[in-house]
């Protein structure tokens, strides 16, 4: 009867190694590192035509910013107002834009210039 017990005690242990494991690979990003935090991510896709792109803007921070802003350069700034935390947005630089960064602020003291990234173009697909 003991040794039950011990092979339970084990599976269950294991079980719950697994579960927090499983809960913490799942709630990433979710958790707030700091007070004010933003993730963004400027993203370029050059296609024979045209150009897609886009800027994700994510309040990873644990408390909400305010008056937000995206400067796309050339004088094109876009208020976005507040983020609560854990709030993502996606916005589209201008048409006329060169897209060569993108500077998001808050009064919160955030500051962050990114220049875009664009995909790595694979021969046989869309845009190469």
């Amino acid at each position: 009867m003991g040794t039950y017990k011990i092979i339970l005690a084990v599976i269950a242990a294991a079980i719950v190694t697994i579960g927090v494991v499983v809960g913490l690979s799942l709630s990433k990003g979710t958790f707030a590192s700091q007070q004010y935090e933003i993730s963004v991510d400027p993203f370029k896709d050059p296609q024979s035509l045209f150009t897609m792109a886009r800027v994700t803007i994510q309040n990873v921070g644990s408390e909400p910013l305010t008056n937000v802003r995206a400067n796309f350069g050339g004088g094109q700034i876009q208020e976005l107002g507040t983020l609560k935390p854990g709030q993502k947005i996606i916005v589209s630089p201008p048409s006329d834009n060169p897209l060569e960064f993108v500077i998001v602020t808050a009064d919160e003291g955030i500051y962050v210039n990114k220049v875009y990234r664009m995909p790595t173009k694979m021969p046989g697909m869309m845009g190469s």
